[in-house]
């Protein structure tokens, strides 16, 4: 039975990866068009060009994407939203989930791939983090991003949970940059994409539903980095306590 699911696992994801190659071939030109215009006019082009695609392409995949808490997100308020990091297929979640134009931070390398590096280009800041200059032009260019308005989607454990806990332990930079440009924190959690893609089974997918849940906002206002440690622990303990209590 475990041979022919793995093989039924390939066969979904070679499924899913023609059809996002497919896709993105349709998408792409627009996209890149206006990665010639200057930030947010690009952003903006992107999400709304990406949120339509992905609507239709995740329930093609038998991966409905379910959100709830989006409405605290107060209008006109920037926010540094930080969430989970279980699968691959997270980041076409959240990035089209977060209301309003947002970005990313992605591995330099990401904006190489052909085609789908122009995506993260846009949608995204790149940065190497073996090359000192290149993480602080990072966070150079995630504040410029909150100043224009642009909310900034952090997964704060930095890599991939393989492990068997719902969260691994939090890096400081979603929280340093929140108190620096003192903006809100909202908590986001991603559930099911474990199911989804599992980490260590190589290429292999199955179909899942996934819900995206968004949770109050934690405020700034007023925090110094020496409030660093606290925060961090607070969003943590916050996002651990939901988590356990929500995974069904």
């Amino acid at each position: 039975m475990k041979m022919i699911k793995k093989i039924l696992g390939t066969i979904f994801a070679v499924y899913a990866l023609l059809l996002f190659a497919g896709t993105l071939l349709i998408v792409f030109i627009p996209i890149w068009i206006s990665s010639f215009f200057p930030d947010p006019f690009p952003s903006r082009v992107f999400l709304t060009i990406g949120r339509i695609w992905m609507k239709i392409y995740m329930p093609l995949i038998g991966c409905p994407v379910h959100t709830k808490g989006r409405e605290n997100f107060a209008k006109g308020q920037t926010y540094v939203v930080v969430c989970n990091h279980n699968a691959l297929i997270d980041v076409p979640v959240t990035t089209p989930g977060v209301p309003g134009v947002n970005k990313t931070l992605a591995k330099a390398s990401m904006g190489k791939i052909p085609l789908f590096g122009v995506l993260y280009r846009i949608g995204g800041i790149l940065v190497d983090r073996s090359d000192e200059t290149s993480r602080k032009n990072s966070i150079i260019k995630m504040r410029q991003a909150l100043n224009m308005g642009m909310h900034m989607l952090l997964y704060p454990e930095g890599t991939r949970n393989r492990t068997g806990e719902p969260l691994k332990p939090f890096y400081d930079g979603a929280f340093t940059l929140a108190i620096d440009a003192q903006v809100p924190i909202i908590p986001s959690l991603l559930f099911h994409t474990k199911i989804i893609n599992p980490a260590g089974k190589g290429f292999y997918a199955w179909p899942h539903h996934i819900d995206y849940h968004f949770l109050p906002p934690v405020p700034t206002t007023g925090l110094t980095k020496d409030d660093v440690p606290a925060l961090k622990e607070k969003v943590f303990k916050i996002m651990w306590d939901y988590y356990v209590a929500n995974d069904k």
